[in-house]
């Protein structure tokens, strides 16, 4: 499907080698059938895909950019500050309200170094799983107990 003709004509249309009127006259005498329609519609998009597979999204992120290299740098570097100043500043006696903002920015440097890791090097995967059904015995009269108050 990647290198399908349909979907080379969409991305040239998108990046403005070809125009769109130019790709309505190529796509005029394409003829599809109904069934191969609804096929390509619903290919992996609306069927729920048996439990176990894996699901991968189509653009994978990349971990290898030297701009995501040199944020995780970045962010190292000023988490290791933060933290450095938290520290010495317990060890001597300084203000609350700088220990809480030294404390505050190595908080946030870390999460905004989650974030990038999340969304740029985590491979964009997903397990799908779904809840067994429970196993109810069936309700045997002869089981039950008699209580007397």
């Amino acid at each position: 499907m990647k290198d399908d003709v349909v979907m080379r004509l969409l991305k040239e249309v998108k990046s403005g080698q070809v125009s769109i009127d130019d790709a309505r006259k190529i796509l005029v005498d394409v003829t599809i059938s109904e069934d191969s329609y609804v096929a390509a519609v619903d290919h992996g998009v609306f069927n729920d895909p048996e439990p176990g597979t894996i699901v991968r999204a189509s653009i994978s992120p990349s971990g290898d950019s030297w701009l995501i290299i040199i944020v995780g740098l970045w962010g190292l570097l000023w988490t290791l500050y933060w933290a450095g100043a938290l520290s010495y500043g317990l060890f001597n006696n300084w203000d609350q309200q700088i220990l809480s903002f030294n404390c505050g920015m190595t908080l946030l440097t870390v999460i905004i170094l989650g974030i990038v890791h999340l969304k740029y090097v985590l491979p964009d995967v997903v397990m799908v799983k779904y809840r067994r059904n429970k196993y109810i015995t069936k309700n045997d009269p002869d089981a039950w107990k008699e209580y007397e108050v």
